[in-house]
């Protein structure tokens, strides 16, 4: 039925168990896996430039080990499964449409992502990239909670 999955990552343990479901899931299907992470690009106001400079590369430093370490992860989970996995970093302002355009530019059928289950006010305060995703996309999402 399906033929490549989604699975994002941002670390968390949630994520992580997201991950097995959806390598074992691409098992059963045949289908292969491409794990991204996205992170949002380097924001500030300063008059200094070496502040500048110093922060923004001490920001995509810290960006770069996390999301190889995320990524590897998922790489792990599905080579440990016997599933074709491809995985990708990117930045985006806006990371559910990064998720969204990974899917379609890698023509994925099924985008599987955790959800940490806020509602209420914090929902609408700390944002859910799972919320943005199911509402601004026609692929099949499957929610992991």
């Amino acid at each position: 039925m399906f033929q490549h999955v989604l699975i994002p990552t941002d670390g968390s343990e949630l994520a992580e168990r997201a991950i097995r479901y959806g390598v074992a899931l691409a098992k059963e299907q045949r289908a292969k896996v491409t794990a991204v992470a996205v992170w949002r690009p380097f924001h500030v106001v300063t008059l200094e430039a070496e502040m500048l400079a110093d922060t923004a590369a001490a920001y995509a430093k810290h960006v770069a080990e996390r999301t190889r370490k995320y990524l590897e992860a998922a790489s792990q989970a599905a080579k440990a499964a016997g599933v074709t996995c491809d995985t990708l970093a990117i930045e985006h302002e806006h990371p559910y449409q990064g998720i969204i355009e990974t899917a379609q530019k890698r023509e994925c059928d099924l985008i599987v992502m955790a959800s940490h289950g806020r509602s209420g006010i914090s929902a609408v305060i700390l944002g859910s990239q799972t919320v943005k995703v199911l509402t601004h996309t026609k692929i099949p999402v499957l929610v992991y909670r």
